[in-house]
């Protein structure tokens, strides 16, 4: 494969160009291929190659390493040998033979038939709203027919595979004059002779489709609003929508652990408000891309936005309990002896009227795009319903798609979940020293972390440095602050459905001895840390009871919470308060799953900011040696003569919410490289 080569530069420009319009296709959607000559490194002839994007990939974002590159005279070969429909899933295995030399490093996609059957050097294969409109509408052909003539040729709904690859090809052959087709109850496809052709054909299809519906659409498509069912208020929607995303996705992981996404776009609030949403949400989607992260149907909380939280709650029990006998029936009425076993009953989509749309998956990328598929299909269903009737695919082929063997392999495929994977970390005092570097370990565990911190610039930047708003938000929070805790948490929920994990972390410290130690010194510290961990152990014990899923508390003690030094008073008394507050808190949360363990520090010189705002002079003057030489100092007088630095605290607080002490809670942990006088008795 040569690096370089132009079909490979047109596809990535033109996979990027439609990616990245969502009018276009759907985030992670569509396929797109290019065909070109280059030269066979084993024989040094000439040889016809395609590259395609291959199994999972994402248009919009699409590399060279994305492709699979294959050998069309090999990939053509599969026809004289293809079985026959009800055996063409073992042609996918087959494309591996015809891949090109050491080729891309991605698998064939099961529609990499239809790029490579189809005589045409460019192909795409596009999920846009508009056209899986028309593709669901009931009479989908009639309108094909009536809004395109016959530049574009309507195909029956046929699951993807070798024989779908095969009809297009003999669409083409039959329709020279087409740039395409309509696949129903799918999406369409485009081809072209060179990629702008290619990109201008789909483009035309899409846009003819939108400029019909918009010219010929009913305006209501939904229906008359429902008055009680109108929106509240954004304040409100956000403040009832963190009251109820925990509830919520405590029963969206009864099978397996998962994280949220909540919208609230005009699109989700003005079809829930309409009198049609229920029985078209019973419909399910349609385009195989939608309904593999949505579900067959989502679950639809039949309540107004007004009404009591209590009432809410309990009516998506009382729901949630319902979809999980029918999402089991759906199973049972289709599956066969061959049929992957039944992955999970719980709901992706859950639609709360006047609040909003909650969506949940493996990881805060999955949640999201599965709430991003569930708009699209409400644009899909708006089209649909505004020239004709929605009319999905049915039931039967849905589970086809949904319980696939290749969708199976491709899950088989996925790299273990890390250790932390699908829980929800807040760091309080995570935008420097100790806390951060927690932040960063629980992040590269797999955790979705909310660094929380009284300096916003500084926990942004800690956030920004882990990763997108996937992996990790920023909060302003100042812990002695009852409100502000509060909304730390409800950040927390908003951002990726709750939270699972808490470090009790900020704090600071005032070296005096007790006649020179001030009221305010002896109760900033208390504020920070004592009254701080306890309003944060407070708030996330709430949200964390409504999960039903445990937890985990750590607090970021200190040796100084068992061992008396001087000139310390304030510091050392609040530190031996919050050392308390595990062992109490221990005894009260452990019905509910939630473990509350502490660790315990010492010398943290290098990168902490307690030390680097005067701490760490005033310690010094207290030993009698310079500030610059504390670290070495401290080293020195423990059992081990090494120096604690803040990934030492980190690698405390990641053994200790591991999963790997399930059994272990009440405990402190020292990381004092070993201070014989601090030991726990």
């Amino acid at each position: 494969m040569t690096t370089q080569h132009p079909a490979v530069a047109e596809l990535l420009a033109r996979s990027h160009e439609l990616g990245a319009d969502r009018r276009n296709t759907n985030y992670a959607g569509g396929n797109a291929s290019a065909k070109g000559t280059d030269i066979d490194p084993a024989t040094g002839t000439d040889v016809e190659l395609m590259w395609v994007k291959g199994s999972g990939g994402d248009l919009g974002t699409l590399t060279e390493a994305g492709l699979a590159v294959l050998r069309l005279d090999r990939m053509r070969a599969l026809v004289d040998v293809y079985p026959g429909e009800e055996r063409e899933d073992e042609m996918v295995a087959a494309f591996d033979y015809c891949l090109h030399g050491k080729g891309g490093t991605a698998a064939p996609s099961i529609d990499t038939a239809m790029h490579g059957l189809v005589d045409a050097a460019h192909v795409d294969h596009l999920h846009p709203d508009s056209g899986i409109a028309i593709a669901t509408a009931v009479d989908g052909e009639e309108l094909t027919r009536k809004i395109f003539g016959d530049r574009v040729v309507w195909v029956p709904w046929r699951r993807p595979g070798f024989q779908l690859g095969l009809d297009i090809s003999a669409i083409k052959t039959a329709n020279p004059q087409a740039i395409g087709c309509v696949l129903g109850g799918h999406g369409i496809t485009a081809w072209g002779d060179t990629s702008e052709e290619c990109k201008q054909h789909s483009l035309e299809i899409i846009r003819t489709a939108e400029a019909y519906l918009a010219e010929h659409g009913d305006p209501e498509p939904f229906g008359a609003v429902i008055p009680w069912y109108e929106p509240l208020s954004e304040e409100d929607r956000r403040a009832r929508a963190a009251a109820l995303f925990p509830v919520l996705r405590g029963l969206a992981s009864t099978d397996s652990p998962q994280l949220g996404h909540f919208t609230d776009s005009p699109e989700v609030l003005e079809f829930l408000v309409r009198e049609k949403h229920t029985e078209l949400a019973a419909l399910g989607t349609s385009c195989p891309d939608h309904f593999l992260r949505t579900k067959v149907a989502p679950l639809v909380v039949d309540l107004p936005g007004t009404a009591p939280l209590e009432q809410v709650i309990e009516r998506a029990k009382e729901l949630h309990a319902t979809y999980r006998e029918e999402y089991a029936a759906y199973y049972n009425r289709h599956a066969t002896p061959d049929s992957p076993p039944l992955r999970g009953a719980d709901p992706a989509i859950v639609l709360v009227p006047g609040v909003g749309m909650f969506s949940f998956g493996r990881d805060k990328q999955t949640a999201r795009v599965a709430g991003e598929f569930y708009v699209n299909a409400i644009n899909v269903m708006r089209g649909a319903e505004s020239v004709s009737t929605y009319a999905p695919i049915p039931e039967s082929e849905k589970f086809r798609i949904e319980y696939w063997e290749l969708e199976e392999a491709k899950l088989r495929r996925m790299p273990k979940p890390k250790p932390l994977a699908t829980r929800i970390a807040l760091v309080t005092g995570g935008g420097s020293g100790i806390g951060k570097a927690i932040a960063q370990r629980l992040a590269a565990e797999g955790a979705c972390v909310v660094v929380a911190d009284r300096d916003l610039a500084a926990a942004t930047a800690v956030a920004e440095e882990i990763g997108n708003t996937d992996k990790a938000v920023a909060v302003a929070v100042d812990v002695t602050d009852e409100n502000g805790v509060a909304g730390a948490v409800v950040a927390a929920s908003l951002a990726f459905g709750g939270v699972d994990l808490v470090v009790n972390n900020a704090g600071l410290s005032v070296s005096k001895p007790l006649l020179e130690t001030s009221a305010r010194d002896w109760d900033l510290q208390h504020d920070v840390m004592a009254r701080g961990s306890f309003l944060v152990a407070r708030e996330a014990a709430r949200a964390m009871i409504a999960q039903g899923l445990g937890g985990d508390i750590v607090y970021i003690v200190s040796k100084n919470g068992v061992f008396a030094g001087p000139n310390n008073i304030a510091y050392g008394a609040t530190k031996a308060d919050q050392a308390h507050q595990v062992r109490l808190l221990a005894a009260e949360l452990g019905e509910h799953g939630i473990r509350v363990n502490g660790v315990n520090p010492d010398g943290v010189v290098r990168g902490s900011g307690i030390f680097a705002s005067g701490w760490g002079a005033k310690r010094a003057a207290v030993y009698g040696v310079p500030e610059s030489e504390l670290g070495t100092f401290y080293a020195q007088r423990t059992l081990l003569k090494r120096e604690v630095l803040p990934e030492h605290v980190a690698n405390a607080v990641f053994v200790l919410t591991s999963g790997e002490l399930s059994h272990t809670t009440g405990l402190h942990i020292p990381v004092d490289a070993g201070v014989a006088a601090a030991f726990l008795r």
